[in-house]
């Protein structure tokens, strides 16, 4: 059974998203690991477990996401760090050449737009609930055409506050005219889109992108896993 309402996230839920900046990372270190006399994979390797730390740090603020550019810049700086390389120029121009093509890869999962149709066949209202940068998830969403899809898109930088707050949660299910037990939170972050919405009593539905399931010992327990927004339909 189909729920009045659903609210989704848009990165890595509707929008393939961190794999392809995954991608785009393998391409720039396939050519910047010998200018530093590094192989490709140990570069990525320690730019991807400095971006994970960074973003998964409880230091990190809203501003981080705001202004991408700049924390890559302190990512890619760090990494170099780590490694013992002293260039934070390279850094920089690294970091700047991934801001300036990180969109080329990103695109919908196959299936999605499809199914966001489906679900408004079917009656299902929709809004998105979605953080980052107004600017950032405008383009996504204008180049993408997914505005006609949804009665409310709610995006961190434009309304002042994000998930998990539960503010936005609550505004997005008043402009659907939906409780929190007619409604369905979707997306692939654990604390934003399945603690945050079960907080209030929506029925959370974690997608689960990579397949690997809940990490050990998980204190958060969705109520549904996911691993294509296709399986929400009957």
């Amino acid at each position: 059974m189909l729920p009045k309402a659903i609210l989704f996230d848009l990165d890595d839920t509707i929008l393939r998203f961190s794999d392809s900046g995954a991608d785009r990372w393998r391409e720039i270190c396939l050519e910047a690991g010998p200018r530093l006399s590094l192989s490709p994979p140990t570069l990525f390797d320690a730019i991807r477990s400095t971006a994970n730390a960074f973003w998964s740090s409880p230091e990190r603020t809203p501003a981080d996401r705001f202004d991408f550019p700049k924390s890559r810049r302190r990512v890619v700086k760090k990494a170099f760090e780590s490694l013992g390389i002293d260039n934070p120029k390279f850094a920089v121009e690294l970091a700047d050449l991934f801001s300036a093509t990180r969109e080329e890869g990103i695109a919908p999962f196959p299936g999605a737009i499809e199914t966001l149709k489906r679900l408004l066949s079917k009656g299902v209202r929709l809004a998105m609930v979605t953080n980052g940068s107004g600017k950032d998830q405008r383009r996504k969403i204008d180049r993408f055409q997914l505005e006609p899809y949804f009665e409310y898109i709610l995006i961190e930088g434009e309304f002042g506050v994000g998930k998990p707050e539960p503010i936005v949660y609550e505004t997005a299910l008043n402009a659907v005219e939906a409780e929190p037990s007619e409604a369905w939170m979707v997306g692939d972050s654990l604390e934003n889109e399945v603690a945050g919405p079960q907080r209030l009593g929506i029925h959370a539905v974690w997608r689960d992108n990579a397949g690997r399931g809940l990490p050990p010992n998980s204190p958060i327990q969705p109520d549904r896993i996911i691993r294509s927004i296709a399986e929400l339909l009957p």
